[in-house]
């Protein structure tokens, strides 16, 4: 992997967490958006196969359900790796704060993955699990890290697998 990749990721990641800074964090305003820009390594047990992923995830808030597992509520998303390989979802996340400050979320998430010049999962419907632990900063800003696996639950000839982790900013709108 070059660093001029590197250096062009980490250029947008600023860029845009900049120009988020812009708005108010004192917006008393109910916040129906939940977007999550995440940046970090796809299949990283995979020495032969680890990338470098960007992804985005998008939450609606007014769809947020209390239920006897917690809060629920819908996502969708996806991302891309430096290798080609992209993958495009929908599920659903439960929402545990743990302090004011501090949140815990699983999910999971079926979609569609296409190997580009990456990784052969074995299928094109793929299953994403993932743990996120995130820091709020203030009501609309939230860094986080998660690990997710995927797999196609033996629906394919093959099912290797990918495991992965990110770096997470969360912003509210």
């Amino acid at each position: 992997m070059n660093n001029n990749f590197y250096n062009k990721i980490l250029s947008v990641l600023i860029l845009t967490l900049l120009s988020f800074g812009a708005n108010a964090e004192d917006n008393k305003e109910v916040n129906k958006h939940e977007y999550n820009f995440y940046i970090g390594n796809f299949d990283f047990s995979d020495d032969k196969q680890k990338a470098i992923l960007i992804g985005f995830q998008h939450q609606n808030n007014d769809l947020e359900r209390s239920t006897f597992l917690g809060n629920v509520s819908p996502i969708t998303g996806g991302f891309m790796t430096v290798n080609s390989a992209v993958y495009i979802y929908t599920g659903i996340e439960w929402n545990y704060k743990i302090s004011d400050k501090l949140k815990f979320t699983p999910s999971f998430a079926p979609g569609l993955y296409h190997k580009g010049d990456g990784k052969d999962l074995g299928h094109i419907l793929e299953f994403k699990t993932e743990l996120q632990a995130s820091y709020s900063f203030s009501n609309n800003t939230s860094i986080g890290m998660s690990y997710n696996h995927i797999s196609n639950a033996s629906l394919g000839d093959k099912n290797p697998g990918a495991n992965s982790y990110m770096f997470n900013f969360i912003k509210n709108f």
